[in-house]
């Protein structure tokens, strides 16, 4: 195997993913060890280790990886994130998105799960919010995100990533949505893919607030 390419920005990738994840830890989105995120380095994908608090998230506690397998590049001490194998679902599929934040933020968590269905297949539809237009997508009077299902087998939901992703979708929305689990969001930066996280976490907020709980679809068209 040819050597990967290896940005020379990686140290400040290294250093700009510990602030951001430290900045989400404070907004109570990414409590203790959970969620991560990642950026490409050149060939080579940077990415948050594993069960490192997010609270005291240092430049130091972060992974560059092999982009086909995910293993620690060699020279690196840590081991990456667990759901490594989900954001190398999305950059193989879109070669666009440079940065992928996974976080378990409370209201698009809570969203998932009341549209999930357990196996996957379930959906939320955001309709006619103004906020929709954050995402960067074709048309924001109606923007649609997957609910995939939350496998204990980590490499199957990434395996329903790459199947959302290929073929495209039309009207792409920038992130999916994992029952229990929380939500996955992409862009051409890390500020990007942060400013996307929020649009999806306060459209999900607005979409349980205004839901009609009578209606058994109302959060979520999973059927």
């Amino acid at each position: 195997m040819k050597p990967l390419f290896i940005s020379e920005e990686t140290e400040t990738f290294r250093a700009d993913l510990a602030a951001t994840a430290r900045s989400l830890y404070e907004q109570g989105w990414m409590p203790g060890t959970s969620g991560n995120l990642s950026v490409r380095s050149g060939e080579a994908v940077l990415i948050t280790a594993s069960g490192r608090s997010k609270r005291t998230l240092c430049e130091h506690d972060t992974v560059l990886v092999d982009p086909d397998g995910g293993s620690p590049l060699t020279g690196e001490s840590e081991w990456p994130s667990a759901e490594t194998s989900i954001h190398l679902a999305v950059y193989r599929g879109l070669s666009d998105a440079s940065a992928v934040i996974h976080a378990h933020t409370p209201y698009a968590t809570a969203l998932a799960t009341l549209a999930g269905t357990g196996e996957g297949g379930g959906r939320v539809v955001f309709e006619e919010l103004e906020l929709a237009k954050g995402l960067g997508v074709a048309d924001p009077l109606r923007v649609e995100l997957p609910v995939l299902a939350n496998w204990t087998d980590v490499q199957r939901i990434a395996a329903d990533a790459a199947a959302h992703l290929d073929p495209m979708p039309s009207n792409l929305a920038p992130a999916l949505l994992v029952e229990r689990h929380g939500v996955t969001v992409w862009g051409a930066t890390l500020d990007q893919a942060r400013d996307r996280l929020e649009c999806v976490e306060e459209l999900s907020r607005l979409a349980l607030l205004t839901a009609d709980r009578s209606n058994p679809t109302a959060l979520g068209a999973n059927r």
